[in-house]
């Protein structure tokens, strides 16, 4: 199953990755628009973390992990993981009770306080390649097959 995974050494701490996950997963597409014009705006699926005081930086997203302990911990049954190995998470049947945010050894599932749910990288089903690592410049971000955990 492909995955992605970050490249810490070029990892330049820009955050356009979550920029292009926002504009992603909008209603409209458009940078603009969906930071300042949707009601609501949703939330970047990935997450720039900046270490040793900045000095280095990476992109954390879901890792789709082969045993996930977010699907273990969903207490509604919101967390699946799919036929292809990718652990989605049905927005309508999450109950928000942050059991996976807790759960997840990664970090990778982060609280969306405006709609109370669970929020976490799908891959971008309707792409080729996720747009985090199409926006990514530096390309500290890779789509490639591997196994996690």
């Amino acid at each position: 199953m492909k995955r992605i995974y970050s490249i810490e050494d070029a990892c330049i701490g820009c955050h356009l990755c979550e920029i292009g996950c926002i504009t992603e997963h909008s209603l409209s597409k458009d940078p603009v628009k969906a930071f300042m014009h949707e009601k609501e705006r949703p939330i970047s699926r990935c997450t720039v973390e900046e270490l040793n005081g900045g000095i280095t930086s990476l992109s954390t997203t879901c890792r789709h992990c082969d045993e996930p302990d977010c699907l273990q911990a969903c207490i509604s049954g919101a967390i699946q993981k799919d036929s292809e190995g990718v652990v989605r998470l049905d927005r309508e049947q999450c109950v928000g009770c942050w059991s996976c945010v807790m759960a997840c050894p990664y970090g990778a599932i982060q609280r969306n306080l405006a709609s109370k749910k669970a929020n976490k990288c799908d891959l971008c089903p309707d792409r080729e390649t996720p747009a985090c690592v199409d926006a990514c410049p530096n390309r500290a971000l890779v789509y490639r097959e591997g196994s996690q955990k």
